[in-house]
Order: C-alpha cells, then sequence, then structure tokens
C-alpha cells in the first residue's frame, strides 16, 4: 500500500485541507493581498496541528506527556534565545504567528511539536533503528529551517539582529532537533505516515516557492 495515498476518510480530509490552504497562502501572498492572507497565519498552524493529532494512531497518557515536555523544550529554547541569545542566535519574532510569552508566540511551540512529529515519522520510515532516526529526524528539520530562514523576515515571522543567518541557528536547531527527536522517537509508539508526510511534504513546497517568488 502507497503509504501517501490517504486510505480512510479522516485521512483524506485532513490532506485535502491542508493542501488548499497552503496553496491558498502561496497563490495569495505571491499574487493578492499578501497582509490578508499572512493573517491566516495562526490559524493555518493551529488547524495543521490539531489535525496532526486527529490522524495519530494512538496517544496515551504518558504519550501526551511527551507531547507537552516537547512544547516546553521549544518554548524554553525560544525564550533563551529571543531574550539573551542562547542557542539560535540574537533574533526577535515579529506579529505574524499570534500571541506571545516572553517574546515568543505560543505557536511557536506548537511548531516545534508539528515539525518533530512529520519529520520523525518520515525517519522513523526509513530507518527501523531509532538511533538512526533521531539523527536523520533532525536533519529534515534543518533542512527545513534553511528554506524557512530566507522569507521569515518578510512574512513577519521573525528576523536575525545580523544580516544573514548564522551558523548558531542551525547548530542549535540540530542540538533541539536531537533532543525532541529522541522523545518522539523513544516515546511515541505508534508513528502515524500519510498526513505527517503530507504535511511535510506541502510545508517544503510552500516556503520553496515562497523563497523563488519573493526573496
Amino acid at each position: 500500500m502507497n503509504l501517501l495515498i490517504p486510505n480512510n476518510v479522516t485521512s483524506k480530509i485532513s490532506v485535502f485541507i491542508i493542501w488548499l490552504f497552503h496553496i491558498c497562502g502561496m497563490i495569495g501572498i505571491s499574487y493578492g493581498n499578501k497582509e490578508f492572507f499572512l493573517s491566516f497565519t495562526p490559524v493555518n498552524l493551529f488547524i495543521s496541528f490539531v489535525l496532526l493529532f486527529i490522524n495519530q494512531k494512538r496517544l496515551e497518557s504518558v504519550e501526551l506527556k511527551s507531547v507537552f515536555l516537547i512544547f516546553i523544550i521549544g518554548m524554553v529554547s525560544e525564550i533563551l534565545g529571543v531574550n539573551y541569545g542562547l542557542i539560535f542566535g540574537e533574533y526577535v519574532y515579529l506579529d505574524n504567528l499570534g500571541a506571545k510569552i516572553l517574546g515568543v508566540p505560543v505557536l511557536i511551540g506548537v511548531n516545534w511539536i508539528i515539525l518533530t512529529f512529520i519529520t520523525g515519522s518520515l525517519s522513523s520510515l526509513i530507518f527501523k533503528n531509532k538511533y538512526l532516526s533521531v539523527i536523520l529526524g533532525a536533519i529534515f528539520m534543518i533542512l527545513l529551517d534553511l528554506i524557512m530562514e530566507p522569507v521569515a523576515p518578510l512574512l513577519g515571522f521573525w528576523i536575525f539582529d545580523l544580516p544573514t543567518v548564522p551558523l548558531q541557528n542551525y547548530i542549535g536547531w540540530f542540538a533541539i532537533g536531537i533532543l525532541t527527536q529522541i522523545i518522539f522517537q523513544f516515546k511515541i509508539s505508534e508513528k502515524e505516515f500519510t498526513y505527517s508526510t503530507h504535511l511535510l511534504i506541502v510545508n517544503a513546497i510552500f516556503f520553496a516557492f515562497l523563497n523563488y517568488q519573493i526573496v
């Protein structure tokens, strides 16, 4: 069975929604009312997050605690970055990602969960060895960050103090990615592949397209 083909109603609807939202976003930001479409970024992120968990095969209480731990790790690392220049370098979050705690949008913590799950699911499909899956998942996270960084300031997401993104950012991403991938690979017993892979692919296409159109 092709794991990219949705095999139930929930999966089909979820995959359709994320592709629709991202394609509309790409077209709207590039050719329409940029600020109008960017204002829906928090909604898009939240819906992607909700659908991610609707599509999970099973999440027991101990696994939900692990999900919350990924959120805390993401938020704390970002708070240290924004306020003290630690881990990722000197940067600030702009206004298009919603409400903030100590300068960090709450949805950024949610996004760390999303990115960990969608990259970790694919890496666990490629490698059955959990340690290799951890490393590959963290590499996938860095690759996605590489295509997000050039457009992030233009989309009102975040901006670094330096003219270019510092190497420290990618080292920090890899370090925190390794940590969240360890939690995902060893604590989430049943991985979901179809929705997660579609969400990873559509995010990569979304940011790659915007790199081509607006950078």
